[in-house]
């Protein structure tokens, strides 16, 4: 005996099967989460320099200031900001989403 032999010796039975399924199926589809604007996390590099011993005002010109020249070069860049202190500088680059077929 094959599984089709019972669907074909009960039509009725296979007909209200179906649409059961059917149903079943719409009512999920129906309930399903759907957001217009979904949650996303922004792409973002954080690039930490160092030199020991200088001050914020030269790690900004002397550190932060090129590096920002040449990462503002980076196609698909959104934004950037950076931070200086003693002997470090910190420097945050967000970048544009590139949904699939974009690129």
């Amino acid at each position: 005996m094959n599984i089709s032999q019972g669907f074909i010796r009960k039509p009725v039975a296979t007909a209200f099967l179906a649409i059961g399924i059917t149903l079943i199926g719409l009512v999920a589809f129906a309930r399903l989460p759907i957001s217009a604007l979904p949650t996303v996390d922004t792409p973002t590099i954080q690039v930490t320099a160092q030199l020991p011993g200088a001050d914020p005002q030269t790690m900004g010109s002397s550190v932060a200031t090129p590096l920002e020249r040449q990462f503002g070069q980076i196609a698909g860049l959104t934004g950037m900001s950076s931070s200086s202190g003693l002997g470090n500088t910190q420097i945050t680059l967000q970048f544009a989403l590139i949904c699939p077929g974009e690129a």
